[in-house]
């Protein structure tokens, strides 16, 4: 993978959108991935309709605030956001988002917000935050992981929401542990094995995914 490619493919169309990518600087111990939280975790969010009036800028409006109150960005609007591994284009980005079991995982990518921003237009649109503008998908993290802020798209709308301390919800890690320790056709292997990885360091001792 080289760096310009990646820079042309991946950073370029993310400053565009007023994301400025700041390349391996990701916290150490950061959890590879949030999975399995219940209603109980979720302490915020908002929900609009694709046929809401200004839906993009509503959104933005909407996401700007929930990331603010939430404590999403630290003092110099730094935050996490999950970034498909390698260099893609604008196409292969938008099959992974509908990939399978075999698509690499995507990886924290520490970022910071621009002065001029368009998170759910410009930034959906490049495939690497969503489908396209007004179709957001993506996954958002405080640098301490205190706050994890989520965006889909469904059959009638966008719903965004946002879980505190995922990194402490018994629904997150038990789901991770189920992950780990068995073995899925359905769940990629380098995806299993950053969390084992992870869960192992969590707990100071070895954790081995099971064959069965």
């Amino acid at each position: 993978m080289g760096v310009r490619e990646r820079n042309r493919k991946v950073y370029r169309p993310l400053w565009r959108a007023g994301i400025e990518v700041i390349p391996n600087a990701v916290p150490d111990g950061l959890m590879p991935f949030v999975v399995g939280y219940g209603a109980e975790d979720v302490v915020g969010g908002f929900s609009h309709r694709y046929d809401t009036p200004r839906l993009v800028e509503r959104l933005n409006s909407d996401w700007y605030d929930l990331a603010v109150s939430s404590g999403l960005f630290d003092h110099r609007r730094q935050f996490l956001v999950q970034l498909p591994q390698g260099t893609r284009s604008h196409q292969a980005a938008l099959r992974h988002l509908q990939g399978g079991s075999h698509t690499a995982p995507a990886v924290w990518t520490r970022v910071r917000l621009r002065e001029r921003w368009d998170i759910m237009g410009r930034a959906a649109g490049s495939a690497f935050l969503g489908v396209h503008a007004g179709h957001p998908g993506f996954a958002m993290m405080a640098l301490d992981s205190s706050v994890y802020v989520h965006a889909s798209t469904g059959e009638i709308g966008v719903d965004v929401l946002v879980v505190r301390h995922p990194d402490r919800s018994e629904n997150v890690l038990r789901h991770l542990e189920r992950i780990a320790v068995h073995d899925s056709p359905y769940v990629n292997r380098e995806f299993r094995e950053r969390i084992a990885v992870w869960l192992a360091g969590r707990a100071g001792c070895p954790v081995s995914p099971s064959d069965g």
